[in-house]
């Protein structure tokens, strides 16, 4: 068990502590700590290459991480001879620096940055920095010492705890008359022992019995005293005996007529699932509870934002994975960074020469996170322009230097130029003007390549505005695909459900007018219909298409120019790489150059995305990046699941965070 977990800056600044008894917090605050004097007996004095220290009946154990000039102390009582302790070190050193790098390099760099007066006043929330942190201390606190359990435990075991269960082969097996058959195995031995012995003591007395009836010796003696009938050899014959497998039912053919109730049985037609209100039972299913956005001072419904320390267990494996393998020479793409520059020293000018390496590792680690290619080299150059000619004083001022360019240029890409407030552009839409007529309604157009999930992500949108309490119409505009019209019938049946449920005043309705149609005039007769029965949004479903189908892209945009709806989204995957810039650059140069020549007062491009399967590419979050680079609008929403709440936010701050992980 331990006693103290330190985590502090190399100029004396305890970032994170924690005491594990009362006592050894009492000592931690004292001059006496075991802590100080390490720090003080050690490390002043440059004794850091002892493998532990000792004070006061106390072991410590530390660890470095120089380019971020973190201390990682752990202190406990000598006596213990704890194993796990450098294991722990490391997977905690790995875990903490993975989590908060950003926050950890902006900060090192505001001590390098600031003068002595400005750093005692330097406003720093370390409680809100790190927040979450001890949940995770915790998980890997945990985990290490359970594997050091299992660890110690398969030592005994593998030391002779079980043989004492085996069973001779010449012995026969223990009657259950004989008061003096000893056990085959000692009392105090652990229950896990005692399941293999008897396993292994069950499989001798069944080799015995085949033996038997092969031979018609052994099978008299093995059958038991007085005639008895010998018990079942094994747990698992016992079971099979007493358990009979189940008869199918048989299904009747005859010639008689189908009943009524057979008939109903088999009638799996969506005008019953509409009839009948069994499916409210499965209202559980369609929404997450844990993922559940939540409502401002003003009451609106906001979609939660997408938290990438979701992988926080993936990180502590890969940590626990890396501490434990043997050790070798090895450097992350981005972490090489700084290595390139350690042959820097001094006061030195940047040039392109010293910059090619970096920028080069900067490009593969940007395409390994998913970006694509000509998005990554444009990128990097124009890092590399901006850090030629400034002047590196030190190898940590310099990692610094190439890290915040980059987290830089990555925030100015990623930055909105435009609001991506929704609700706010529906509310002045809708707000009551001068003139008598109802207002139109706010049509938001759905656009993307086929079998991205438009109309499943179309659906997860209608759910976050019926919790908004608005009317919702839904045009069925994909008049191609089999079974598209279908498909949002289910969705608009299960979104009515929940709002009905729910009661929060909010409806949804299904505007269909079949297949083989044109999807212009269906989402022009859509958007009639909301503007005469007073709904506030229609979304506009249409048909997924190919980036370079001509035809088809004119078609979409002629459905843009003949409504001009006032949001154009284009629905893409979070898995491709260089698709991605070809399918937006594609779709938003067709339309605005087929939207004007169709009768469009201007080009009209794509105004914003929704990036789909979010929750499969973990931090290979480059794609975002590709896409907003590319048009230059932001990403709206991501969907990541099979809910209706599966829909998040992205935050700049944790994309950046995400891309420049290692």
């Amino acid at each position: 068990m331990l006693d103290h977990c330190s985590i502090s800056h190399k100029g004396g600044i305890v970032l994170w502590s924690r005491s594990f008894t009362p006592e050894a917090s009492q000592l931690s605050s004292s001059a006496a700590s075991p802590v100080n004097s390490l720090i003080r007996e050690a490390l002043i004095e440059g004794r850091t290459t002892e493998e532990k220290y000792e004070k006061d009946g106390f072991a410590v154990k530390w660890s470095f991480v120089n380019d971020l000039e973190l201390i990682f102390v752990v202190a406990y009582q000598r006596i213990l001879q704890l194993t796990y302790v450098d294991t722990f070190l490391e997977t905690l050193k790995a875990v903490f620096v993975e989590l908060f790098r950003p926050f950890l390099t902006t900060f090192i760099a505001s001590l390098h940055a600031t003068s002595e007066s400005a750093i005692q006043t330097l406003n720093l929330n370390f409680r809100e920095a790190f927040k979450g942190w001890d949940q995770t201390f915790d998980k890997v606190l945990n985990g290490i010492e359970n594997r050091a359990a299992q660890d110690r435990k398969s030592r005994l075991r593998n030391a002779g705890l079980v043989k004492p269960a085996v069973v001779s082969e010449d012995s026969n097996p223990p009657s259950d008359d004989d008061p003096n058959t000893s056990p085959s195995q000692p009392e105090e031995a652990p229950t896990d022992g005692q399941d293999i012995a008897l396993k292994v003591h069950a499989l001798k007395n069944r080799l015995r019995g085949r033996g038997g009836r092969r031979g018609g010796g052994r099978a008299r003696l093995d059958s038991g005293s007085g005639g008895r009938d010998s018990a079942p050899s094994s747990d698992t014959e016992a079971g099979s005996k007493k358990k009979k497998t189940p008869k199918k039912s048989k299904r009747t053919w005859g010639d008689e007529p189908v009943s009524e109730s057979e008939m109903d049985s088999l009638d799996f037609s969506s005008d019953k699932d509409m009839r009948t209100n069994d499916s409210s039972a499965d209202l559980s299913n369609l929404v997450d509870q844990s993922s559940l956005g939540t409502r401002g001072a003003d009451g609106l419904y906001q979609v939660p934002d997408w938290d990438f320390s979701k992988k926080t267990d993936k990180i502590i494996q890969g940590a626990f994975a890396s501490a434990t393998a043997p050790s070798k020479t090895e450097t992350s793409s981005l972490g090489g960074l700084g290595s390139l520059f350690a042959r820097l020293t001094g006061s030195k000018t940047l040039s392109h020469e010293d910059l090619k390496p970096v920028l080069d590792g900067m490009k593969q680690h940007l395409m390994a996170k998913n970006v694509a290619k000509e998005i990554s080299d444009k990128i990097c150059q124009g890092v590399g322009e901006s850090l030629v000619g400034k002047t590196v004083g030190s190898f940590q001022t310099t990692n610094a230097l190439v890290r915040g360019a980059l987290a830089t240029s990555l925030t100015q890409i990623l930055t909105p130029k435009s609001s991506t407030d929704i609700l706010l552009s529906i509310r002045q839409k809708l707000a009551p003007s001068t003139s008598h007529q109802p207002p139109s309604p706010y049509a938001i157009t759905f656009v993307g390549v086929n079998g991205v999930g438009k109309s499943t992500n179309l659906s997860k949108v209608a759910f976050w505005l019926l919790q908004n309490k608005l009317k919702v119409l839904i045009a069925a505009c994909d008049t191609f695909r089999s079974g598209a019209v279908e498909q949002l019938r289910v969705h608009v049946k299960n979104l009515g459900m929940l709002a009905s449920s729910s009661g929060n005043g909010g409806s949804v309705d299904l505007f269909e007018r079949g297949y083989g149609k044109d999807a212009a005039s269906i989402a022009k007769e859509a958007i009639t219909y909301a503007k005469e029965n007073s709904y506030d949004v229609v979304l506009i479903d249409t048909a997924g298409r190919m980036q370079d189908n001509e035809p088809l892209m004119r078609a979409l945009a002629k459905l843009v120019a003949v409504n001009n709806p006032d949001r154009i989204i284009f629905v893409g995957e979070a898995l491709v790489g260089n698709e991605a810039v070809d399918q937006l650059t594609k779709f938003d140069r067709a339309l605005r150059d087929f939207s004007s020549t169709a009768g469009g007062r201007g080009g009209r491009g794509i105004d914003g995305m929704l990036v789909t399967k979010w929750d499969t590419v973990d931090d290979k979050v480059g794609a975002a990046l590709s896409m907003t680079y590319v048009t230059g609008q932001p990403i709206l929403f991501v969907g990541c699941g099979q809910t209706y709440t599966d829909l998040r936010q992205l935050r700049v701050a944790n994309v950046v965070k995400a891309i420049l992980g290692d």
